[in-house]
């Protein structure tokens, strides 16, 4: 049987060529500066054949080295133009168009998974995969109840081939730098290892999905598949057609790029209040825009992929909205003493709640009003700001902690504010914070909300 390549010796080879290619091309380039090609001329080379085997080696490899790229394709926006460009497309590549696994490998797993007889589940199944990605690749079908269905098939070796990928990128984190400059990608492959059993567990990912399919089966806007069949290593949903993310990003009008950003945040931001479940893998290749219904509809928002959640059964916590709603009033002392009672400031360590303060609000900055164009240079400015050595707020940064409970929260948040940046979508974010975040607003705040919506005049009109 053909499946992921499995040998870790293979496996770790090709990634330890990730950085002895940088390394390889680096001296290449200095070669042709030599040579009288310019310095620019010479650097765009250099990065189009880095980002050209970074979609090789990752998409090849599948498993943990995939995922990280995956999760790496919403922070291009963080990066100069210059270097971004030839790494949106090589990213955009691995978040549904990885190299497949041959049909005959689809058809062992099925067979093992689904009985001898699989076929007659289906009245037509197709052999050519309509995406694939870090561990598993989706055919579309028609059920044999005529329902046109999604089948995810899990890659054969997939959960070694994880940890392994996950295991040496770490330890080749610091080379692997360059790859994607200003990125720290050493925290990120270590919360993508510690997700893996999760990320393999289709009944899981099942019950996940049904919980959501459930919960928004009556919502205009956000339209997410059920689960028709579900066992170890094949997951069957509901088909859902729909121009991908990536689409809307490349080519979309503003209008579906302000739709699709708007949902995206209403989404991320509703789920747990409305599930007790935050979708944590929100890269482009998980959501679609799909077309109105009816002349008066607008776009609504497909989601895909449940493998990853955040269980929060209380909704999203409330030290988040009173953070943000403090430290939008300009209460520098409440603001410090919170993050110092939540473990983001450390008994140990005494900072200035003003200079804590300066630190945050440039980055809550599309809080602050009705509306908020995201765009790539704003998400560059604040990844400069913090990423510099030289910066006030790269030095404060260092010296904050992320606590365990925020870590999957924190990276979601991020991830989703890299979409919009790429979407360049004008967000109302304000209002699905008043709506969805509890602390945001006060309790006074609160209730003249709810008596609004029940169309009762506010105390004191």
């Amino acid at each position: 049987m053909s499946d992921l390549p499995r040998k870790a010796v293979t496996r770790t080879a090709k990634l330890a060529a990730l950085p002895l290619g940088l390394a390889g091309r680096a001296t290449w380039g200095l070669g042709k500066r030599i040579g009288g090609k310019s310095a620019e001329l010479v650097a765009r080379e250099v990065q189009q054949r880095t980002a050209d085997q970074l979609f090789k080696v990752l998409g090849e490899l599948k498993g943990g080295a995939m995922k990280l790229g995956q999760a790496l394709s919403v922070f291009e926006s963080a990066l100069p133009e210059e270097v971004a460009g030839p790494y949106r497309a090589a990213l955009t590549k691995l978040q549904e168009a990885a190299p497949p696994m041959p049909s005959g490998t689809v058809h062992a797993v099925l067979e093992e998974r689904l009985g001898e007889d699989w076929r007659e589940l289906f009245l037509e199944f197709e052999d050519e995969p309509s995406a694939a990605a870090s561990i598993g690749q989706v055919h579309r079908a028609v059920w044999h109840d005529g329902r046109e269905v999604a089948v995810k098939v899990q890659y054969p070796g997939a959960g070694e081939a994880l940890l392994s990928d996950l295991t040496q990128l770490s330890r080749f984190a610091r080379l692997l730098g360059p790859l994607i400059p200003g990125m720290d990608i050493k925290p990120l492959i270590t919360e993508l290892r510690n997700r893996v059993s999760e990320e393999l567990d289709y009944e899981q990912e099942a019950r996940s999905q049904q919980d959501h399919a459930e919960e928004f089966a009556a919502d205009p806007d956000v339209v997410i598949p059920g689960v028709v069949h579900q066992s170890d290593q094949v997951l069957v949903t509901e088909w859902l057609d729909g121009v991908p993310m990536a689409d809307v990003i490349a080519e979309g009008t503003q209008e579906q790029r302000d739709r699709a950003g708007q949902l995206l945040a209403r989404f991320l931001f509703s789920g747990p209040a409305r599930t007790g479940l935050l979708h944590a893998d929100p890269h482009p290749g998980n959501f679609r825009l799909l077309p109105p219904e009816g002349e008066a509809g607008q776009w609504r928002l497909g989601v895909l992929d449940f493998g990853t959640v955040d269980r929060l059964p209380g909704g999203l916590p409330q030290p988040i909205g009173d953070s943000l709603r403090l430290t939008l009033s300009g209460d520098a002392d409440a603001v410090y003493e919170l993050l110092r009672e939540e473990g983001f400031v450390k008994d140990s360590i005494d900072l200035d709640p003003v200079a804590v303060l300066d630190y945050l609000l440039p980055i809550i900055e599309p809080a602050q009003v009705e509306e908020f164009t995201f765009t790539r240079s704003w998400m560059r400015n604040q990844a400069t700001r913090i990423a510099d050595p030289r910066s006030p707020a790269h030095q404060l940064g260092k010296q904050l902690n992320l606590p365990p409970a925020y870590l999957l929260i924190h990276r979601v948040t991020l991830s989703t504010i890299g979409v919009l940046c790429q979407l360049g979508a004008a967000v109302r974010l304000r209002d699905e914070l008043e709506s969805w975040v509890p602390g945001f607003l006060t309790e006074d705040e609160q209730e003249s909300v709810v008596k609004e919506l029940a169309g009762e005049a506010p105390a004191g009109a």
